[in-house]
């Protein structure tokens, strides 16, 4: 039989999924333990009691200073910027993918516009954004939706240019107009394509929000993370890099069920 073909069975399935995630906790228990051994007060790779101790410290004893859990105070301030950063760029894409894709005046329009600023390295003006925009939340926000914002919205137009021209010719024969033909034909097909999108900018998104909080911030998951580097604490780096890994996965998740949920006819369309 050609591995191509191969089935396997769910125990295997299984076991092949959680192979990687065991040998690299094993890797690291191994790592920590020769480090540990030779310097007792190596931080590089803490133990696991270490990080434990550390988990307690930040989600479930009050900060001395201000009494809020710092953990949970990192994680909402940091939601709250990616939430309104995702909003905004969906709600971007949602329009001007359709606009583009659609209308040839508005594809010629801002078509090349979108594709160039789509090449523009997000970061590179992030000094800039902190300059014309102050160090508020608005200039972490702008930056998430100047990162994917572009991506989606050529990402949508593409998906709009793909669907068959048979569609929209057959809609206008039975005299529909170009509002109703967007409404009644694009719409319903792109909107799954639009929640898969999204979920494929996830890791951008957290990355670009990291950057802004390392910079100007005073609460945030990147902001933590930075102002704790100066002491080497990587107990408390590696469980917040591990909850943020969880939090973009859970979203991931999230945005797949709610998928599968409104749109159960795309699951085919997908799986392609």
């Amino acid at each position: 039989m050609r591995l191509i073909n191969q089935r396997l069975s769910p125990p295997a399935l299984l076991a092949l999924k959680l192979a990687p995630f065991v040998l690299l906790i094993v890797a690291y228990l191994a790592g920590s333990a020769a480090r540990l051994t030779d310097n007792p007060a190596d931080k590089l790779l803490p133990a696991l009691s270490s990080m434990a101790t550390a988990i307690d410290l930040m989600a479930f004893t009050p900060d001395r200073r201000t009494g809020e859990y710092l953990l949970w105070t990192d994680t909402a301030a940091s939601l709250q910027r990616l939430g309104a950063g995702l909003g905004i760029s969906t709600a971007l894409a949602l329009v001007l993918g359709i606009a583009i894709g659609i209308f040839p005046a508005i594809r010629a329009l801002l078509g090349p516009f979108v594709g160039f600023v789509a090449m523009v390295p997000p970061l590179a003006l992030l000094p800039v954004l902190f300059i014309m925009l102050g160090l508020g939340e608005i200039s972490k926000i702008a930056l998430i939706v100047i990162g994917i914002a572009p991506i989606m919205i050529r990402d949508m137009a593409q998906r709009v240019l793909d669907l068959p021209r048979e569609q929209i010719v057959k809609a206008e024969t039975l005299s529909a107009n170009s509002w109703l033909v967007v409404w009644r034909v694009v719409l319903p097909q792109v909107l799954p394509r639009l929640i898969v999108s999204l979920r494929l900018q996830l890791g951008a998104a957290f990355l670009f929000l990291i950057a802004a909080e390392a910079i100007s911030s005073d609460s945030g998951l990147g902001y933590r993370i930075f102002l704790v580097r100066r002491y080497l604490s990587m107990d408390i780096i590696f469980p917040y890099v591990a909850w943020i890994t969880f939090l973009a996965a859970m979203a991931d998740y999230g945005l797949d069920r709610l998928r599968r949920w409104l749109f159960p006819w795309s699951e085919m369309e997908v799986g392609k």
